[in-house]
């Protein structure tokens, strides 16, 4: 039932926005250039690795040794509207169709995470990652990794159709609120390091 829903409503998505899409895909092409899209392989279900899709926030700047500069000296004001607007996402739709993601569910992080988490952490890959999940609307990216992690493991753990609906729907009300889009002092947020409890 959660894979039929997720496949309609992103498909119903896809067809209704996609004159933001769009229009969001022609002003990055114009404000960042190219590549209008961002992917990243990123693991998903059971570990397995995909390529998340979104639309390109950050300018591709790099100091004179030819290393990517830090996340807040590349984003800029429009991106970080697309951010906070949660419009970066929206491409999203496409791994959700594809089988890849699911509309709700502990968000995908790095690859290079996998070996760091506890056993306990590691269960947020037991479903599909999410566009949206339980830690998104309770906190976002201004909660530690620990409380994150929580979040997520919680979700796995009680994971339903209303509570899905539940995050959808409060995934709306904290797009228009725009709160925790980063951590304090960082662009988005800070990389995870490992876990003291293993």
């Amino acid at each position: 039932m959660k894979r039929i829903f997720d496949f309609l409503v992103a498909l119903c998505a896809i067809l209704i926005l996609m004159p933001i899409i769009v229009i969001v895909a022609v002003l990055i092409h114009f404000k960042l250039g190219s590549p209008i899209l961002f992917t990243q392989a990123r693991p998903g279900l059971n570990g397995k690795i995909f390529k998340m899709m979104k639309f390109r926030t950050m300018l591709d700047t790099k100091d004179e040794h030819g290393n990517l500069l830090s996340d807040d000296q590349r984003m800029t004001k429009f991106g970080g509207f697309l951010r906070s607007t949660s419009l970066d996402e929206l491409p999203g739709l496409l791994n959700v169709i594809k089988g890849d993601m699911s509309l709700v569910g502990p968000r995908p992080l790095l690859i290079q995470y996998l070996p760091l988490y506890s056993q306990e952490q590691a269960r947020r890959h037991d479903v599909r990652p999410g566009i949206t999940g339980w830690a998104q609307v309770n906190g976002r990216n201004a909660i530690s990794w620990e409380e994150k992690f929580k979040l997520d493991v919680w979700y796995v753990e009680n994971q339903s159709f209303l509570l899905d609906i539940k995050i959808l729907f409060l995934t709306v009300k904290k797009v228009f609120v725009r709160e925790g889009i980063s951590a304090d002092g960082e662009a988005t947020m800070s990389l995870f390091k490992g876990s003291d409890k293993k």
